[in-house]
């Protein structure tokens, strides 16, 4: 029998971690809008990359009448593994309003912030911002959701047990690491930047609801990396994207362009009409923004895999999520890619970096490995180039962003999760309204068009770097990171 191939040989030597699948439960005509979006971890400081890449890597396994116009979310950071990690964005909440730190996650679906009269959350940020805590008090517009009001009963699919009049309506979420918040609803004024014309806004209002967060478990309770909360932009009812829709100050259209060569980018809220992009139709009934793939090719080799790798359905299927940062892959087609993309370049010597599989390699990857394409129904392609799926660590050093998800989780061994890692440098749209999603290749550092349909006008949204200049306060002892988690979706 022939020796495996090297990558193989050295990928039966990595100490890949066993993640315990997580459950994230809730015990809970248009203008345009913009939130300023920037990455939570610092790009490249102190040049400590080892630690970042394995903070990346526990990111990835603890996850989780009117018309809008439009709305900016202004992107900060590196779109890379040895950067920053993930996004958040600044909003305000409550009268007088109050700026918050929330992390954009496309798989979760509240918005949650930390609650003044929270006994573990952190009181302060290694990452250098100024934390707020939430103040029902404080605010002259803000409202305690009770259990027996329609949102709460919504949210739980009927009235809660035992549920009397003036009982708060709890929250809790769960993580497969022990990390947690639990806490009540609370309805109040958000406050975000509308697109009044090009490359310019105006404070837009909207009353929503939203988790008043009165305990936080496990890393969630740490300084190292603590934010005010999270922003889920899934598609649930609960979710404020939603909430907007249903109030009729938003279409549930949102698209997002991840700028990884010169960090930031556009994440906007609206109906983009420039640049225009193919789409492929969202699975009905899945909680998740799951997709029907068809077939991979790599250097225009059609991989010849099994009709069940694509199939749809319970712990199966293809999940597209910008809050993870890498591609998870089953076992079948980790190992098919990997022996192609490596076909002709047997005599590389693999080695073991915090988990990854890496090499050396001297010329550009771009030149030397094949492009990876995903093709998608209604013949959406996807295609990932060499520099999109290897990663550089320094000193011609580079790592593989695929992962076999076999080794990451029993449960999700047949899930294909497609992260940041190759949705940079892409116009992803999300078009909820017609169910569908759709991308194509971008430069993320442009700008793209909004029609504002409350009065016909389209509008120029611009790029983003809000992180430039900022001051991150980087600690050395990175402590695990909080996203969306791979296996919360099973």
């Amino acid at each position: 029998m022939a020796p495996p191939p090297p990558w193989l040989a050295a990928l039966l030597f990595l100490l890949l971690p066993a993640l315990l699948p997580a459950v994230g439960s809730v015990s809970g005509a248009a203008a345009a809008g913009i939130f300023r979006v920037r990455r939570k971890l610092p790009a490249g400081v102190g040049g400590d990359t080892g630690a970042n890449i394995s903070a990346l890597r526990a990111h990835d396994g603890r996850r989780h009448g009117r018309l809008l116009a439009a709305a900016d979310l202004p992107l900060g950071g590196l779109g890379l593994p040895t950067d920053t990690g993930l996004y958040f964005t600044e909003i305000k909440l409550g009268t007088p309003p109050k700026r918050y730190y929330v992390q954009v996650d496309t798989g979760s679906d509240i918005l949650w912030v930390n609650c003044i009269s929270c006994s573990k959350c952190p009181r302060k940020s290694g990452l250098g911002l100024d934390l707020t805590f939430y103040d029902p008090k404080a605010s002259s517009s803000g409202s305690t959701v009770s259990c027996d009001q329609g949102f709460c009963a919504a949210t739980y699919g009927g009235k809660l047990p035992g549920c009397t009049a003036n009982v708060p309506c709890e929250y809790s979420v769960m993580y497969g690491d022990g990390s947690s918040t639990t806490g009540f609803f609370i309805t109040d004024a958000l406050q975000f930047d509308q697109v009044t014309g090009d490359g310019q806004t105006q404070p837009g209002n909207a009353t929503i609801t939203f988790g008043c967060g009165a305990q936080q478990g496990g890393d969630l309770g740490n300084s190292n990396q603590a934010l005010d909360g999270i922003l889920g932009f899934g598609q649930a009812n609960t979710s404020m994207l939603s909430q907007l829709a249903a109030a009729g100050k938003a279409k549930k259209i949102f698209a997002h362009c991840l700028d990884t060569i010169k960090g930031g980018g556009i994440f906007a809220i609206g109906n983009v009409v420039q640049p225009k992009v193919k789409t492929t139709p969202l699975v009905a009934d899945m909680p998740h923004y799951n997709v029907n793939l068809k077939s991979i090719d790599v250097g225009g080799t059609t991989l010849q895999l099994p009709a069940h790798v694509f199939e749809t359905g319970e712990k199966k299927g293809t999940i597209i999520d910008s809050g993870t940062t890498l591609t998870y892959l089953p076992e079948l087609v980790f190992k098919q890619v990997m022996d192609v993309v490596f076909s002709k370049h047997r005599d590389i010597a693999f080695h073991n970096l915090q988990d990854f599989l890496c090499f050396q390699y001297s010329g550009s990857v771009d030149d030397g490995f094949p492009t990876i394409t995903f093709h998608f129904e209604d013949d959406l392609a996807l295609h990932v180039y060499p520099h999109e799926y290897f990663f550089p660590n320094g000193n011609d050093i580079y790592c593989v962003g695929f992962q076999n998800g076999a080794l990451q989780s029993k449960d999700g061994k047949d899930i294909v999760l497609m992260g940041d890692l190759v949705l940079s440098n892409k116009l992803v749209v999300y078009d909820l309204e017609n169910q569908v999603i759709g991308w194509t290749d971008y430069n993320c550092s442009s700008s793209i068009k909004i029609k504002d349909d409350k009065t016909g006008t389209t509008y120029t949204v611009e790029s983003h770097d809000i992180s430039s200049g900022w001051k991150f306060h980087w600690h050395k002892s990175l402590v695990l990171l909080l996203v969306t988690m791979v296996w919360s979706y099973l």
